[in-house]
């Protein structure tokens, strides 16, 4: 019998911007609910959570997240999750000073990767067939003060999720420059802007099956 892998994005902005809600995640499958980043504007609905994840435990976020984990009788964390046939692998990514993560979802032979900050591209991404990735830089890098780390553009990201056999690359944390680019009419030299409120599911065949299915509906806003 097929099952069906879903994910939706809550929101899809870099920190401070004036346009969307933090870069947030929600994962169902099989009766199951988990959370991946987020904040004020992009929580998960109503309803239990079998874990709140989070990439960076030390993020100016982490205040408003914790209240509502806790609101939700979960708390945040950085780690792996074993969901019976679909497994979550926290990986370690270059991008500031402290450790900050992404995550590997696997089940079957399909792969995703949330992976909303990051100054360097993650080897371990490869071959994803649906990845979420920074878009808080445009055509130039981002670099923190000190040189301490800081957000890959979004050109180098498509360059390199085409290099490592990325099937299908979603920006999901669009910062100022993103927007600028959006309004500009702009468009990624591969995948696609991330919308708030789309679902992506992606079907889990079985063995001995194709490689799984996959569908993007469109999101309840139409965009």
């Amino acid at each position: 019998m097929n099952r069906w892998l879903r994910l939706t994005l809550l929101g899809v902005g870099a920190m401070n911007s004036p346009r969307f809600a933090p870069a947030g995640l929600l994962l169902r499958y099989g009766g199951h609910r988990v959370a991946f980043d987020g904040g004020p504007g992009a929580e998960p609905p109503p309803g239990r959570l079998a874990a709140w994840l989070v990439t960076d435990e030390r993020s100016e976020l982490r205040s408003e997240l914790r209240r509502s984990a806790t609101a939700r009788d979960v708390s945040i964390r950085a780690g792996d999750l074993d969901l019976g046939e679909v497994r979550i692998r926290c990986r370690p990514v270059a991008h500031t000073s402290h450790p900050t993560y992404g995550y590997r979802i696997e089940a079957d032979d399909l792969v995703v990767v949330w992976a909303p900050e990051f100054w360097e591209f993650p080897a371990w991404a490869a071959g994803a067939d649906l990845m979420f990735a920074d878009a808080a830089a445009w055509a130039r890098p981002i670099r923190f003060r000190g040189g301490v780390g800081g957000h890959a553009s979004v050109r180098a990201v498509a360059e390199q999720a085409v290099r490592h056999g990325v099937r299908r690359l979603v920006h999901a944390h669009i910062g100022r420059p993103g927007i600028r680019a959006i309004d500009a009419g702009l468009r990624p030299p591969a995948g696609e802007w991330g919308v708030e409120g789309r679902t992506y599911s992606l079907r889990l065949a079985g063995v001995g099956a194709d490689r799984a299915g996959f569908s993007a509906p469109r999101s309840r806003s139409g965009r």
